[in-house]
């Protein structure tokens, strides 16, 4: 997050401060470097002397490989970065009509009020807002009414927020439907910021950045929001002019011709949204993004809250490779859809990586042969370094070590999303949860635990049997991936520090949002860069 934000008072951010564009000049500097060390690590691992133990060896290069491929998709894509212009929304030819959705399941009023009471308030179109309740409660009716907003129910509650978006088309008949989770508050210029992208006749729907609000009152919701500071800052820029970015769910106003093209949303699918981005796609849509936080949401604020949020993301995703793979697209559209399908096998290479120096402390056996670790370590550590630069620079400071270490923890969920795939294991659409435990939460982080025991167990008993600078290397390898771990899975054993942090007051509905310079929003209509996520 920007230094700019304080736990005090609410402290102005503008868009340009959490989704920072790094220099063009920088990034063609840094992807050239990127190269040049990618082919110095690469011709050195690949000499036919450096193979070791060759089962050791495979995984290695298995892993290296995946993680290089990723690396330029991301050097790809950032190269593409590019600030996307903004379409008002008198380009339309008529004034619109907009229904708004807002799916909920489980959440309380006090949850979901801010959203509806924003909602009604938007401006720039004939706007209805409609609170989809699959929970079926009393009290959101009547909450509903107090702010002029409608509310559906159905009767069969199946398809979870697919299903209950495709009833709710049935049911209405707007030009465009803006769909914002129960938990995600508009700002009253959200649909003057993108409305004027449907101009484009083919444009099938706009997309905006997720941002979490209570970032700077909890840990994880911080890390989360660091994590998507680097996707909805330059990936989706540079997807974006890819012609490839991807709806994600919330913050997104479709064309209702676009929807009935494609029958609605899927409905088998953990990730409808990404699925729907595909079909649209192949049916020959195109998509936009506006980079701007035009609504702010909340994060997960406990570890089996995020848990929960990514074991559905990669499962999802994950599950859509094969649908991808086949799909009619433009080749670099289908190259970025795999790449963010992909990423979520990710985790399998952080294992290969842990568990390479415990094979050698326990066993002798090393992956790479004839090598001395200050050899290794010359060609290693600049395309290590350059890598996590590029990330850094990439995401305009945006991208935190908490949040690799949080992703780093966190990769077991990759596995086990993998393992359900391939099984073919069908997952439900789980909520991720508005309000955290507040709970010790071992149970939501016990893979990474063992881990972290695995590599102090075979640590200490290496340096018992020998501390010859082989032993010590490995150890010291073993020992990094500790501390990352360790950090990353923290906040699932803090809970009396996490419930502190996150008890703090935060803003609800238009208290939100403040101007730059404190003027009110309503005085200041059209300078939405300047329009900011309060803290």
């Amino acid at each position: 997050m920007s230094s700019a934000i304080t736990s005090g008072g609410p402290t102005p951010v503008a868009t340009e401060a959490v989704l920072k564009k790094p220099r063009p000049a920088v990034v063609r500097l840094l992807v050239l470097a990127n190269i040049a060390a990618s082919l110095w690590y690469f011709s050195w691992l690949l000499e036919p002397a450096r193979v070791g133990n060759p089962l050791l060896y495979g995984l290695l290069l298995l892993a290296e490989a995946f993680n290089v491929v990723q690396a330029v998709g991301f050097w790809w894509t950032l190269y593409h970065d590019r600030r996307a212009t903004v379409a008002q929304a008198s380009s339309l030819p008529h004034y619109a009509a907009v229904d708004v959705y807002v799916p909920r399941y489980d959440e309380p009023v006090d949850v979901v009020e801010p959203v509806i009471a924003a909602a009604v308030k938007l401006r720039g179109a004939d706007v209805t807002v409609y609170l989809l309740d699959d929970g079926d409660d009393a009290a959101m009716a009547a909450m509903a009414g107090r702010h002029g907003a409608r509310y559906l129910t159905r009767e069969q509650h199946t398809g979870a927020k697919a299903g209950n978006i495709n009833a709710a088309l049935a049911r209405t008949d707007g030009d465009y439907v803006l769909v914002l989770d129960c938990d995600h508050v508009p700002h009253p210029e959200f649909l003057r910021r993108t409305l004027g992208h449907f101009a484009d006749q083919k444009v099938a729907f706009v997309q905006t950045p997720q941002y979490y609000a209570n970032a700077d009152r909890n840990p994880i919701a911080a890390a989360s929001w660091a994590q998507q500071a680097l996707f909805f800052g330059c990936i989706g820029r540079g997807k974006n002019a890819l012609g490839s970015m991807f709806c994600c769910g919330t913050n997104v106003v479709f064309r209702r011709t676009a929807l009935d093209d494609i029958g609605g949303f899927p409905e088998q699918s953990v990730t409808e949204d990404f699925e729907l981005s595909v079909v649209m796609q192949e049916r020959g849509w195109a998509t936009a993004y506006v980079p701007e936080v035009l609504v702010q949401g909340l994060g997960p604020l406990d570890m089996a809250s995020y848990v929960s949020q990514q074991l559905r993301w990669a499962r999802g995703c994950l599950s859509a490779v094969g649908r991808v793979a086949r799909a009619s697209l433009p080749v670099q559209v289908k190259a970025q859809y795999l790449l963010s399908s992909l990423y979520f096998l990710t985790g399998w290479t952080v294992l290969i990586y842990m568990a390479l120096p415990v094979v050698r402390i326990l066993t002798g056996e090393q992956p790479v042969a004839a090598a001395t670790a200050d050899t290794f370590l010359l060609h290693f550590l600049p395309y290590f370094l350059l890598a996590v630069i590029t990330v850094a620079v990439g995401g305009g400071g945006s991208y935190t070590f908490a949040a690799f270490c949080l992703a780093s923890a966190s990769f077991w969920i990759h596995i086990v999303a993998s393992l359900q795939v391939l099984f073919r294991r069908r997952g439900s659409f789980v909520v991720t949860p508005k309000s955290g435990a507040g709970q010790w939460q071992p149970g939501a982080v016990w893979p990474g635990l063992v881990m972290c025991a695995v590599l102090v167990g075979s640590s200490l008993w290496g340096l018992v049997q020998t501390r010859d600078a082989a032993m010590l290397n490995n150890v010291a390898f073993a020992v990094v991936h500790v501390c990352v771990l360790g950090t990353g899975l923290s906040c699932a054993l803090r809970p009396a520090w996490l419930e502190r942090r996150a008890s703090r007051d935060l803003p609800v509905g238009e208290a939100r949002w403040q101007s730059a310079d404190g003027q009110p929003v309503e005085d200041r209509p059209e300078s939405l860069r300047e329009l900011i996520p309060a803290p």
